[in-house]
C-alpha cells in the first residue's frame, strides 16, 4: 500500500521567537534555517517581514533551501484593497515562494477584536489569498482560534476556511491558538471538518502546549485526516510553547501506525542528526538542554536502577522504546547509591574500562560511590567524575599534574565610569613534570564583563599546565549549577559543572564542600582531567 504524504512546517523562526527571553539575530536565523533544511522540513517560516528589522533582514539574506521558504503576515485590513494594504505588501515583497496569512475564524474575535462584520472578515480572507495566488505564490491560511471558534459557531469557522480555499489557498491550517483543546476534541473537530467536504489533503494543524498536549493534539489531527503539521524545534513558542517537532518527527518515522502509513521528507539519516540539531538550537539560545526531553534529552535513555541496567545488558528493548542512535542520542547508565554491579560494569565499559565480573574492584567502587553520595556527591548526572573515581580505584588514573595551592580574591571597586563593578582574581600553583608553575587570571572576558570567580579559577588553572595546555584550548564551561544539600551550620554545597570542546564532547563533573569555591575547584579539576584522559586516548567514550 502506498504511503500518504505528511508535510512538516517549521515556525521556529517566528513562533519560536515569541518565547520569553528569545531573540534571534539574522545570522542565527540563517543558521537555524540551514539546519532545518538539512533535517528535511518541507516549509520554513522565516518570520514576519516588515514587523521588525531582524525579520526583514533575514528575508533579504535568506539562504537557498530545498524547503519552501515562507513569509508570514496577516490578511488585509477591512476598508482597503489587498493591492493597497501596506502590511500585506511588505509580506509579498519578501519574495518567498509561499506566504502564510493569519486571519480570524472565531466570530467573537471578528466582531469584538477587529470590530468589523463577519462578512467583511470573509472578504478580507478571500481578497488576501487571491492576491497571493495572483502573484504566483503558494498561499496558506492560518485559521486563528479555529477550535474555540468552531465550538462557538461551527458554520462561521468553516466559512472562514472555505473562503481561503475558494480563493486558491493550498493549505488551511486549523490553529488552537489558546492551547486549550484536548486530543479527543481535536480529533472530533478535524474529522467533522473533513466530513463537511474540506479535503484533509489541504488541512494543517497548529497547536500550542498550554495543557502539555500539543504533540498529542497534532497526532490526533493527523489521525482525523490533516496532512500538514506545524511546530517548532524544542517546542519553542509563546507561553508554554508550540508542538515540539523534535518529538513529533521521530514519532512519525518510528512509531506505528504512522511509520507504515505516512512518509515525510525526513530521511533516516537526517533523523540521526535530530539530537545534534536540538542541542544546536539550545547552544544558540545559550540554554541548557532539557535532560528529560523525549528522544533527544540526555536522560531520554538513562537507566538508573540496577534491575533496569541488568536487563538492558541482555536486551536494550526491555527498557527502551527505540534504539537511541536512530535519533542521534546515546544510552546512559548513571551511577548512584541505587546502582548494582550490572550498572557499574555497563558504565565502565562505556568509559572504555573492561572489568571482569567478580573483580573485587567493583565492590570497592560501589562502596566508594555510596560513601561519597552520603557526603553530598551525586554521580547520577556527573558521569565524568564517576569515571575518574572508578579509574582511581582501578589504578588507571594518570597523574597529569598536582595542585599545590590556589587563591581567589573578589574585589568591588569603581571603574573609569565611576560605577561599582566586581573583579575576581585567581592564583593557581601547579606542579607539572617536576616543575612548579604559577598562573594568575582575572574574571573579565574580552568585552570587559565580569564572569565571576569560578571563571577566573578555570582560566588560571588551564593557563599553564606545561605540555597539557594546548589540549585545553578548545575547552569551555557551558553550565554551572549549585545546590545546598544540607541545612543550618552543616550546610554542604554541591557544584555541577558542564563542559564541552570543539569535538562535540560534553561532560559533567561534581565537587562538594562547605565552601562554594572549593566545590567549584574540585569540579573544575575533574573536568580538566577527564578532558586530558580522553584527548590522550586513554578514554574511549563521552560522558553525558
Amino acid at each position: 500500500m502506498a504511503k500518504e504524504r505528511l508535510y512538516l512546517y517549521d515556525t521556529t523562526l517566528r513562533d519560536g521567537q515569541q518565547t520569553q527571553g528569545v531573540q534571534f539575530s539574522t545570522e542565527e536565523k540563517k543558521q537555524i534555517a540551514q539546519a532545518l533544511d538539512g533535517l528535511g522540513i518541507d516549509y520554513i517560516e522565516g518570520g514576519w517581514p516588515g514587523a521588525n528589522p531582524t525579520d526583514s533582514a533575514f528575508f533579504e539574506e535568506a539562504p537557498r533551501t530545498r524547503a519552501t521558504m515562507t513569509a508570514f503576515g496577516m490578511t488585509k485590513r477591512a476598508g482597503r484593497s489587498a493591492e493597497n494594504d501596506d502590511v500585506l505588501a511588505a509580506v509579498m515583497n519578501a519574495g518567498t515562494r509561499a506566504v502564510c496569512l493569519v486571519g480570524k475564524s472565531h466570530d467573537y474575535h471578528v466582531t469584538h477584536a477587529l470590530g468589523i462584520t463577519l462578512e467583511e472578515n470573509l472578504e478580507s480572507i478571500r481578497a488576501s489569498v487571491a492576491h497571493i495566488v495572483a502573484q504566483g505564490r503558494e498561499a496558506l491560511f492560518d485559521a486563528e482560534h479555529f477550535f474555540d471558534g468552531y465550538k462557538d459557531n461551527p458554520e462561521y469557522a468553516l466559512a472562514a476556511c472555505r473562503a481561503a480555499l475558494e480563493a486558491g489557498a493550498r493549505w488551511v491550517v486549523l490553529c488552537d491558538t489558546n492551547g486549550g483543546a484536548l486530543p479527543a476534541e481535536v480529533h472530533r473537530i478535524v474529522g467533522e471538518v473533513v466530513g463537511s467536504g474540506i479535503s484533509g489533503e489541504k488541512l494543517g494543524i497548529h497547536t500550542h502546549n498550554d495543557t502539555e498536549n500539543a504533540v498529542a493534539c497534532s497526532l490526533a489531527a493527523v489521525d482525523a485526516g490533516a496532512r500538514q503539521i506545524q511546530g517548532t524545534l524544542n517546542g519553542l513558542g509563546e507561553r508554554c510553547g508550540n508542538a515540539n517537532l523534535t518529538a513529533l518527527i521521530p514519532t512519525l518515522l518510528l512509531k506505528e501506525p504512522y511509520a507504515s502509513k505516512y512518509e515525510t521528507c525526513v530521511s533516516q539519516k537526517a533523523l540521526a542528526g535530530l539530537t545534534r540539531t536540538s542541542r544546536m538550537l539550545d547552544d544558540i539560545l545559550n540554554r541548557v538542554p532539557v535532560r528529560q526531553a523525549a528522544y533527544v534529552g540526555a536522560s531520554a535513555f538513562a537507566h538508573k536502577a540496577g534491575l533496569h541496567a541488568s536487563a538492558i545488558l541482555k536486551d536494550p528493548s526491555t527498557y527502551e522504546h527505540i534504539e537511541p542512535g536512530k535519533v542521534g542520542n546515546a544510552r546512559v547508565i548513571p551511577m548512584s547509591n541505587q546502582a548494582g554491579q550490572s550498572n557499574l560494569r555497563k558504565r565502565l565499559t562505556d568509559a572504555g574500562l573492561t572489568v571482569d565480573k567478580g573483580n573485587p574492584a567493583l565492590a570497592r567502587i560501589l562502596e566508594r560511590i555510596k560513601e561519597r553520595e552520603a557526603e553530598g556527591y551525586s554521580y547520577d548526572t556527573a558521569q565524568a567524575s564517576f569515571e575518574l573515581l572508578a579509574r582511581k580505584e582501578l589504578g588507571q588514573l594518570p597523574d597529569f599534574f598536582e595542585v599545590k595551592r590556589y587563591k581567589v580574591t573578589v574585589e568591588r571597586r569603581k571603574n573609569k565610569y565611576n560605577r561599582m563593578v566586581s573583579l575576581s582574581e585567581a592564583v593557581v600553583v601547579v606542579k607539572v613534570d617536576g616543575e612548579k608553575r604559577l598562573s594568575v587570571s582575572e574574571s573579565l572576558d574580552e568585552t570587559g564583563s565580569d564572569r565571576g570567580p569560578v571563571n577566573a579559577l578555570a582560566r588560571a588553572l588551564s593557563k599553564d599546565l606545561g605540555r597539557y595546555s594546548a589540549q585545553l584550548e578548545d575547552m569551555r564551561l557551558v553550565d554551572f549549577k549549585v545546590r545546598i544539600t544540607q541545612g543550618g551550620t552543616e550546610a554542604v554545597t554541591r557544584v555541577i559543572i558542564d563542559s564541552e570542546d570543539s569535538q562535540g564532547h560534553r561532560w559533567s563533573t561534581v565537587g562538594v564542600s562547605p565552601n562554594i569555591i572549593d566545590a567549584s575547584f574540585e569540579a573544575l579539576l575533574d573536568a580538566i582531567r577527564w578532558k586530558l584522559i580522553h584527548d590522550s586516548g586513554a578514554g574511549q567514550a563521552d560522558a553525558v
